[in-house]
C-alpha cells in the first residue's frame, strides 16, 4: 500500500528559533508568492489584491485591486505566475473568480507589469482561458510554466464531482495552454484538458526529469482524508470520483502516496527541491517533506503557525510559505496573515534529527 500508515515523522523545526523567519505580515488570505527578481515579491491575496513588497526593507512597494475579482468561499483571486520571458514582455498571469452574464467562473487572464521611474503599472491585457466552472468550493487556482514553456493550471471540481471524469469540462482537470491563450497541437484530447479526474488540485511541481506532481484535495466533510500525491501523465485520468485512496480501476491511475482515510494534509502549493516535493497543509498545519526515494514523508512547523498555504521557492534559495488564518476555516494569530521563509537545506540537514519536543 502507499499510504502513511504510521504517524508521520515530525521534524526538528522548533529546537531552534532561528531556524526561519517571519519576512511579512498583516496579509489578508495570501494565495500566491511570485518573485519578480532578487528583491521584489508579488503577493496575491484571494479578496483580490496584488501586492509588491521589498525582500531587502521588507515594505510594501505597490498595491493593485483587481476589481473584476470576486471573493466567495474558496473563489477569489488565486493563482499568479510570471511569463518565462517577464524580462522583455512583463507578462503576468493571474487565475481569478469572477462573474460573467451573473454566472460564477474562474478565468486565466494575461496582465503587462510595466515598471517605470520605480512605480508598477499593471493593465489587463487578454483573457486566456475563460469559463472554467466556479463554485464557492473546489476552484483549483494553481498556475505555472512547465519546462515545456506551456502554461498549466490546475481546476477543481467546482462541487460537482462528475466534472472531473468528463473530458469537455474544463473543471476537475490540469489544463495545459500555449502563453498567447493557443491550443499545444499535442494535447490529448484536441482542447485543453492535460489530466482529468481531479477533486481539487492546488498544486503542481517538476522534478529535475521533467515530470510533473500534483497534490489534490481527497474527500472532505465526516470522513476527510485520502488527500493524493500524483505523478501527471499526459491524458491520463486520476479517478476522482470513481476511485480513491488504494481503490484501483483499469484506465484509471491510482495515487503514487496518500493520506489514508483518517488524517486530511489539505496540501495547498508544491514545490520541488533536491529529491523532495514539499507542499504546504492547510487542515494539516505544517509544512510537509516527501522524499521520492525514501518515500517518507516528514512535516515541520507542525500547529505552529496554523494553517498554511502558498509555497514558493526564492531567487536566494529559501523557502517562503504563507499562513491561511484569515480564510474562515484558521483562528488568526497575532500578525496573520504572515509570509515566512525558512532554508530548505537546514531541513534536509537536520530533518533526521527527531526533536523531544513533539513526544
Amino acid at each position: 500500500t502507499n499510504v502513511i500508515e504510521e504517524k508521520i515523522e515530525k521534524g526538528f523545526q522548533d529546537q531552534n528559533e532561528n531556524r526561519y523567519e517571519i519576512v511579512f505580515k498583516e496579509l489578508d488570505i495570501p494565495w500566491s508568492i511570485v518573485f519578480l527578481n532578487d528583491d521584489e515579491v508579488l503577493i496575491t491575496e484571494r479578496k483580490g489584491k496584488v501586492k509588491i513588497f521589498s525582500l531587502k526593507t521588507k515594505e510594501l512597494l505597490q498595491e493593485f485591486d483587481l476589481s473584476e475579482v470576486t471573493h466567495i468561499g474558496e473563489g477569489g483571486l488565486m493563482g499568479a505566475v510570471v511569463s518565462p520571458n517577464f524580462e522583455n514582455n512583463n507578462y503576468i498571469y493571474f487565475y481569478y473568480t469572477t462573474r460573467k452574464n451573473k454566472q460564477l467562473i474562474n478565468r486565466v487572464v494575461k496582465y503587462k507589469l510595466q515598471k517605470e521611474n520605480q512605480r508598477y503599472y499593471l493593465t489587463k491585457d487578454t483573457i486566456i482561458i475563460d469559463d472554467i466552472p466556479a463554485s464557492s468550493i473546489h476552484n483549483g487556482g494553481r498556475i505555472k510554466f512547465g519546462p515545456d514553456g506551456y502554461l498549466y493550471v490546475t481546476t477543481g471540481d467546482a462541487g460537482n464531482a462528475n466534472n472531473s471524469q468528463d473530458i469537455n469540462s474544463l473543471a476537475g482537470k490540469i489544463l495545459r495552454i500555449k502563453e498567447n491563450g493557443s491550443l499545444p497541437s499535442d494535447n490529448p484530447f484536441q482542447n485543453l484538458v492535460y489530466a482529468y479526474g481531479i477533486r481539487n488540485s492546488q498544486g503542481i511541481a517538476w522534478d529535475e526529469k521533467g515530470r510533473l506532481w500534483a497534490i489534490d484535495h481527497g474527500r472532505s466533510g465526516i470522513k476527510s482524508g485520502l488527500d493524493e500525491i500524483n505523478l501527471i501523465k499526459k491524458g491520463k485520468n486520476y479517478g476522482w470520483p470513481v476511485i480513491q485512496g488504494d481503490e484501483m480501476k483499469s484506465g484509471m491511475e491510482s495515487p503514487i502516496v496518500h493520506s489514508g482515510p483518517d488524517v486530511t494534509w489539505a496540501p495547498a502549493d508544491l514545490v520541488y527541491y533536491r529529491g523532495n516535493l514539499f507542499f504546504t497543509g492547510l487542515r494539516g498545519q505544517g509544512l510537509y517533506q516527501y522524499n521520492l526515494e525514501s518515500k517518507n514523508l516528514k512535516v515541520y512547523f507542525f500547529k505552529k503557525f496554523g494553517r498554511l498555504r502558498a509555497l514558493a521557492l526564492g531567487p536566494d534559495g529559501y523557502l517562503y510559505f504563507s499562513t491561511s488564518n484569515k480564510d474562515g476555516r484558521g483562528y488568526p494569530r497575532e500578525g496573520d496573515d504572515k509570509i515566512i521563509r525558512v532554508n530548505p537545506d537546514l531541513i534536509l540537514k537536520y530533518g533526521q534529527i527527531k526533536s523531544s519536543l513533539y513526544r
